[in-house]
């Protein structure tokens, strides 16, 4: 018999809207859904539907103009990331893949991209490095390991910084539109860490306006 806090969902969001400044409609309105442990969901909508608005709202970028956003059940809002320690969990807690990779890739190599975030975590070297090449070899990126990332092509710019996300073992990974230029190989290798992940317990949310890529996962399909 499952116990109550396995039952509770991973995410859930409770009636949220978001505007931006100056918008003239809100980027999201009165939405509400959950995303189960050790699930994969996607949210699926045409661009402007609010599906990358949502992933920052998960992660505390922004945060709703009204209704509530909870990750294991701690509301997402201003007062817990005064905290500091409370930010942190969070931040170790959920990853997030940025639609445009170059976003989040800052260091001079792919070897220090991926071993940055384990780096702040804390972790003793030797964890660090077996992270970093557990996750070069997960996505290809030995042969890339000293190139700068602004090097890097397209796909494998998006491959580094989800070594870099993945480098934190999150709970909860969110990834916006993560098949965007991708080749063949590229998606199906993703596809498969996806399920695998999953698998393994995580959770996997991923904004995308991919069906094949969503049926793919496996996911259950939620429409902004």
């Amino acid at each position: 018999m499952p116990t109550s806090a396995q039952q509770d969902p991973m995410l859930s969001f409770e009636r949220v809207s978001f505007a931006y400044a100056g918008a003239s409609a809100p980027a999201l309105h009165d939405v509400s859904f959950q995303v189960p442990r050790g699930s994969a969901t996607a949210l699926m909508g045409p661009n402007g539907s609010g599906k990358s608005t949502a992933l920052r709202l998960v992660l505390g970028l922004d945060h709703p103009s009204s209704g509530t956003v909870r990750v294991d059940g701690e509301a997402v809002d201003a007062e817990l990331l005064r905290d500091a320690a409370a930010a942190k969990r969070l931040r170790q807690k959920v990853g997030l893949v940025f639609q445009d990779p170059e976003t989040q890739l800052f260091c001079p190599s792919v070897e220090q991209e991926v071993a940055f975030g384990p780096e702040q975590m804390g972790l003793p070297p030797e964890q660090v490095a077996q992270r970093v090449e557990d996750c070069l070899a997960l996505f290809g990126l030995r042969e890339l390991r000293d190139r700068a990332p602004w090097r890097l092509s397209g796909g494998e710019k998006r491959r580094c910084a989800l070594a870099c996300v993945v480098s934190l073992a999150p709970e909860l990974l969110c990834l916006d539109e993560p098949t965007n230029g991708l080749d063949e190989a590229s998606y199906e290798q993703l596809a498969g860490f996806l399920r695998s992940y999953v698998a393994s317990g995580k959770t996997v949310l991923v904004a995308t306006h991919d069906r094949a890529f969503a049926q793919a996962l496996g996911a259950r399909e939620i429409r902004l």
